[in-house]
């Protein structure tokens, strides 16, 4: 392992950023906060507080279910602006799934300013964001599920530096 990956998940560094994107993966990385921050600048951040599942193990027989790499992250949208969304927990209990994150061109011009889409399983998020960083805030445990439990994340959190 080097100081800022973790070899044996495959996670290459600690610190990631838009520039990775075709990389990343969010699917079924499990959001446990959200914050809207306030910035000196006009334009505020948003921060997400989620289980980056860093690597899906397929089943070695006679095991018939998926293990994960999973790691406590927070991913930082920074100059956001038109922050829109929904939440749809319709009798049931809250669970932020991420299904997918994409990067459009919004097609009106401002090309500097993407528009960034979080599609969850029963919410639904789309902002203009000049770019990202997540930071993988401790090294990746292997676990029979995709999300971790509250107390071995470290509960919720938004901190912004890389494990080491």
């Amino acid at each position: 392992m080097d100081h800022d990956g973790h070899q044996e998940s495959g996670l290459s560094k600690s610190v990631w950023s838009d520039a990775d994107f075709p990389e990343m993966g969010w699917h079924d990385a499990t959001v446990h906060g959200l914050s809207v921050q306030p910035t000196d600048d006009v334009l505020p951040r948003l921060l997400l507080d989620l289980d980056y599942i860093v690597r899906w193990v397929h089943p070695v027989p006679p095991e018939t279910h998926f293990s994960f790499w999973v790691a406590p992250a927070t991913l930082v949208f920074d100059d956001v602006w038109d922050l829109e969304g929904d939440l749809d927990f319709k009798g049931t209990a809250p669970d932020l799934e991420i299904d997918g994150v994409h990067r459009l061109v919004p097609g009106d011009g401002r090309d500097d300013l993407p528009l960034w889409h979080i599609e969850g399983h029963a919410f639904d998020l789309r902002f203009r964001a000049s770019g990202y960083r997540q930071y993988v805030r401790k090294a990746p445990t292997l676990a029979t599920r995709q999300a971790l439990p509250y107390a071995d994340r470290g509960g919720c959190a938004f901190t912004e530096v890389g494990f080491r």
